[in-house]
């Protein structure tokens, strides 16, 4: 059975934890990737990602990106949305489709 994970700063992922999903406190970019790494490796088929720390994981996210699971959905933290979110949203939109339907930007 896939399982589900949040990864990022204490503060923003601990209420993750009273709906059941599994969370990993990451202090640093270094403990970020680690845990990142492992959790790609288990079988946890969503692993949500706060923004900030999406951010400083960029190369590791592109490895993630290349399976099929999990898939790494970044969530705003307790510090604000940081728009990354909807960039990697709109990535994947272009990948898919081959334009950008969404902002209609050249």
């Amino acid at each position: 059975m896939y399982k589900i994970a949040v990864l990022g700063d204490r503060d923003s992922i601990y209420g993750f934890a009273a709906l059941g999903l599994e969370v990993f406190p990451t202090a640093s970019a270094e403990e970020g990737a680690k845990a990142l790494r492992n959790l790609c490796e288990q079988d946890y088929a969503v692993i949500y990602i706060t923004e900030a720390m999406a951010e400083e994981l960029a190369p590791e996210l592109e490895r993630c990106r290349e399976n099929l699971l999990p898939a790494v959905i970044p969530i705003p933290g307790v510090h604000g949305n940081t728009g990354m979110g909807i960039q990697m949203v709109k990535h994947s939109v272009e990948q898919a489709v081959g334009s950008d339907i969404i902002f209609n930007e050249k």
